[in-house]
C-alpha cells in the first residue's frame, strides 16, 4: 500500500525556514542549520537520509519550493533530492500554471494545476507505477513547503509525518503549523543524532 509521507526539517520553535527566505536565500537567515543533518557524517543521519529517499516513488512540492530548487541557486548534482544516495524519483509540483521553462531537465517533472489533492493522487499513481517497475513498495513523499504539508494534514491526505528536529531556535521564519484541525499522532520511531532528532509519526 503506497503511503503519503510528509517529510520536513523543522527548528525547535517550529519553523521550516529562517527569517526573510527568498530566491537568493532559500532557507532564510540561519536556515541552513535546519539541514545540517543531511550533510553530516553521522552514520544514523546517513541511514535516515538513505532510507527516506530510497522509499520515494514520487515527490510532491509546492510551486514556491519548485522555483527555489529549480532556480539558479537551487539543486545541483551534489545538493539535489537524495543526491549521491539513490535514483531520481518523479516530482509533482502543485501550481496555478506550469513554468515557461525548467532548468533541471534531467528530472521527471509533472505540473498539476487542479490542487493539492489531485497532485497527491497523481504522485500516488506515479509511485505505484515505480513500485511495479522496481518490484519494491515505494511511497509518495510530500517534501514541502510548510504550507503544503499543513494543508495536506488538514485535508487528511497524510499517512505518516516525518520530522527532522534541528537543534536550533530561529525566532522567526516560515512556520510549519499555523492552526488547522487537531490531529492525533502515534509515535513510531525516534532517532537522536548529534545534528537532529528524527521523529516518525503515523497520522491517526
Amino acid at each position: 500500500m503506497t503511503r503519503i509521507i510528509a517529510d520536513i526539517s523543522v527548528s525547535v520553535d517550529g519553523f521550516v525556514t529562517g527569517p526573510d527566505p527568498g530566491p537568493d536565500n532559500a532557507l532564510g537567515t540561519c536556515g541552513e542549520a535546519l539541514h545540517t543533518w543531511a550533510f553530516s557524517g553521522d552514520p544514523d543521519d546517513r541511514r535516515v537520509l538513505r532510507e527516506g529517499t530510497a522509499r520515494s516513488g514520487a515527490v510532491v512540492l509546492s510551486r514556491r519550493l519548485f522555483d527555489l530548487v529549480d532556480g539558479p541557486n537551487g539543486w545541483d548534482d551534489k545538493t539535489g533530492y537524495g543526491a549521491g544516495e539513490v535514483g531520481k524519483p518523479a516530482f509533482v509540483v502543485v501550481t496555478s500554471s506550469p513554468p515557461e521553462s525548467v532548468r533541471l531537465t534531467d528530472l521527471d517533472w509533472t505540473f498539476v494545476t487542479t490542487g493539492l489533492s489531485d497532485a497527491v493522487a497523481t504522485a500516488r499513481e506515479l509511485a505505484e507505477a515505480a513500485s511495479s517497475d522496481s518490484g519494491k513498495e515505494l511511497d509518495v513523499v510530500l517534501m514541502g513547503g510548510g504550507a503544503a504539508i499543513g494543508s495536506a494534514l488538514d485535508a487528511g491526505l497524510v499517512d505518516t509525518l516525518s520530522l527532522h528536529l534541528a537543534p536550533v531556535v530561529l525566532g522567526a521564519g516560515t512556520p510549519l503549523f499555523t492552526g488547522g484541525a487537531p490531529r492525533i499522532l502515534a509515535q513510531r520511531s525516534v532517532t537522536p543524532t548529534s545534528t537532529a532528532t528524527h521523529l516518525t509519526y503515523d497520522v491517526l
